[in-house]
C-alpha cells in the first residue's frame, strides 16, 4: 500500500514538473518497500512498471538507441532493488528465527541446568567431578557428608588425600580410551577413618579440558553384613557338624558304656581302679557330647518366595556359567507356592548344588544344566539335572569327609542337613544319564502360619 501510494505521487510529481529533471530514481524507494511482501515475478511485474512510468513522464526526449539501453538499466536497477530488499527481509526473518531458536535452546538449557544442579546438589549419592590434575571441581552436599568436611570445603582440593584410587585414573587423550566403568576400593575421611567406597566413574573430554565424574557410595555397612552374614552361615555349618559328631560320639560312648556295664560283672574288673576310671571318661565324653549337641542351633525358618530366590540365583551363577559356556535352562512352575525355608541357608544349598555341577560339566563336551521346579503335594521341588556323568558312588554322596571329594567334601552333607533342619529334604535321583538332585521344600498351606510351623518343627 505504500509503495503505491509512493509510485503514484511520484508520478504526479514527475508529470507536473516543468524543469528537465527526472524524478524516475525515485522509484527505487518503492521497490525496496515492496521487497519483503512480493515474489520474485511480482517484482519483475512492478520493476517494469516504474521503468515505464520512468520512461513516460521523463523530459528529455527519446531516440530508439539510448532508449533501448536507458529501459534496460532502469529496469535492471529497479529490479535490483526489489531483490535486494527481498534478500534483506528473508535474511533478517532467518536471523529472527535463529535469534529465537537460539532463546529458546538458552532457557532450556538453563532450565535443564538449574534441575541438574538442583539434582546434584540434593543427591543422597555422593558425586565429585574431578580435573585432569585429579582436584576437586564439583562436590556436592553428600560429598561432605562422606568425607567428614565442612559444606563447600572440598572444591580445589587434591582427591588423592581422600580416595587415592581415582587419583591414579589418567585423563582421556588420543592414547588412553575413555573409561566408564566401576571400582572398589579404599577412601579416607578428613578425620583419618578408613571406609569401603563403591565408585561408578567416567573419564570425558570438555572445552576446559579433561575431567571426571564419579559417584561415590559408602559400602562399609554392607561388607560388615556380609562379613557377618558368612560368619554365621560359617558358625551355623559348624554347628551342624559339630551337632552329627556328637552324635556318633554319644552312639559310641553308648555301645562303650553298654561293654563296660558287661565287663564290670567280672569282679576282678570290678575292683580294677583303671577299669573304673575307664567308664569315668567314657560316661564324661558321653555328658559333653550330649551338651554340645543340645547347644547346636538350626536355622530359623519362615515363609520364603521361593520365585525370588532362583531368580537371585540365576542372577549369582549366571555369568560364570556363561564364562565357561555351560547352558542353563531355567523351567519354574506356573505357580510356585510359599516355601519354609531359611532364605540365605536355602540360597547356600542352590549354590553348592550348582557349584558342584559346573565343576563337572567344565570337563564335558555336553554342557547344560536344567533348573525345574514343580510342585508335588504338600511339597515343592527344586531339580538340578546336569549332563555330566554322575556320581561314581550314589551311597557315600552325603557322607562327610568321604575320600574322592573335593575340598572337605562336606557340601552335600551340610546341605541335606540345612535342608532337613526346616521340614525339608535333599534327595538324589538316578537318572539314565546325568545327574539329578532334588530339593524338596515343604509348601505353606493359606491358612499355616509361623506359629503353627514352629510347634511341628
Amino acid at each position: 500500500m505504500w509503495a503505491g501510494i509512493t509510485i503514484a505521487a511520484i508520478a504526479v510529481a514527475d508529470w507536473h514538473s516543468e524543469e528537465n529533471i527526472s524524478f524516475g530514481f525515485l522509484y527505487l524507494f518503492p521497490m525496496l518497500l515492496v521487497g519483503g511482501c512480493l515474489s520474485r515475478w511480482q517484482m519483475a511485474l512492478m520493476a517494469a512498471l516504474c521503468t515505464a512510468l520512468g520512461e513516460a513522464f521523463d523530459p528529455f526526449p527519446w531516440t530508439m538507441p539510448l532508449g533501448i539501453s536507458r529501459v534496460i538499466l532502469t529496469f535492471a536497477a529497479f529490479l535490483g532493488a526489489g531483490l535486494y530488499g527481498f534478500e534483506s527481509v528473508r535474511s533478517r526473518r532467518a536471523a529472527n528465527a535463529l535469534l529465537r531458536e537460539i532463546t529458546k535452546e538458552v532457557e532450556l538449557r538453563r532450565s535443564t541446568e538449574e534441575q541438574l544442579e538442583f539434582l546434584v546438589a540434593s543427591s543422597p549419592a555422593t558425586i565429585l567431578t574431578l580435573d585432569a590434575q585429579g582436584r576437586v571441581v564439583l562436590a556436592n552436599k553428600a560429598a561432605h557428608r562422606l568425607l567428614g568436611m565442612e559444606p563447600g570445603s572440598l572444591q580445589g582440593q587434591p582427591i588423592a588425600a581422600y580416595l587415592p584410587a581415582l587419583a591414579t585414573v589418567p585423563p582421556p587423550a588420543q592414547l588412553v580410551p575413555v573409561f566408564q566403568t566401576e571400582m572398589e576400593c579404599r577412601g579416607r575421611r578428613q578425620d583419618g577413618e578408613v571406609f569401603l567406597a563403591h565408585v561408578w566413574f567416567s573419564t570425558y573430554q570438555t572445552t576446559s579440558g579433561p575431567r571426571l565424574a564419579a559417584i561415590v557410595f559408602d559400602a562399609s555397612e554392607e561388607l560388615r553384613d556380609r562379613s557377618e552374614f558368612n560368619l554365621r552361615q560359617i558358625l551355623t555349618g559348624s554347628k551342624m557338624l559339630v551337632g552329627a559328631l556328637c552324635h556318633e560320639i554319644r552312639n559310641v560312648c553308648g555301645a562303650i558304656a553298654v561293654v563296660h556295664a558287661k565287663l564290670a560283672r567280672e569282679p576282678e574288673l570290678a575292683a580294677n581302679e583303671d577299669f573304673g576310671a575307664f567308664g569315668s571318661l567314657v560316661r564324661g565324653l558321653e555328658k559333653m557330647a550330649g551338651l554340645e549337641l543340645r547347644q547346636t542351633t538350626r536355622p530359623m525358618a519362615e515363609r520364603i518366595d521361593l520365585r525370588a530366590v532362583l531368580e537371585e540365583l540365576r542372577i549369582v551363577i549366571e555369568p560364570s556359567f556363561q564364562e565357561a559356556e555351560i547352558s542353563i535352562v531355567w523351567e519354574p512352575a506356573e505357580v510356585i507356592p510359599r516355601v519354609w525355608a531359611d532364605r540365605e541357608a536355602l540360597m547356600q544349598v542352590f549354590l553348592n548344588i550348582a557349584k558342584n555341577s559346573q565343576r563337572v560339566l567344565e570337563l564335558e563336551a555336553r554342557k547344560q544344566l536344567v533348573v525345574r521346579t514343580s510342585v508335588e503335594g504338600s511339597q515343592v521341588a527344586v531339580r538340578f539335572i546336569d549332563s555330566g556323568p554322575g556320581p561314581v558312588n550314589p551311597e557315600a554322596l552325603f557322607q562327610p569327609f568321604q575320600p574322592g571329594a573335593q575340598a572337605s567334601g562336606l557340601g552335600l552333607y551340610l546341605s541335606r542337613t540345612f535342608v532337613r533342619a526346616f521340614r525339608g529334604d535333599l534327595q538324589y535321583e538316578p537318572q539314565p544319564r546325568g545327574c539329578c538332585f532334588t530339593v524338596l521344600l515343604a509348601a505353606v498351606p493359606d491358612n499355616e502360619d509361623d506359629r503353627d510351623f514352629a510347634e511341628e518343627s
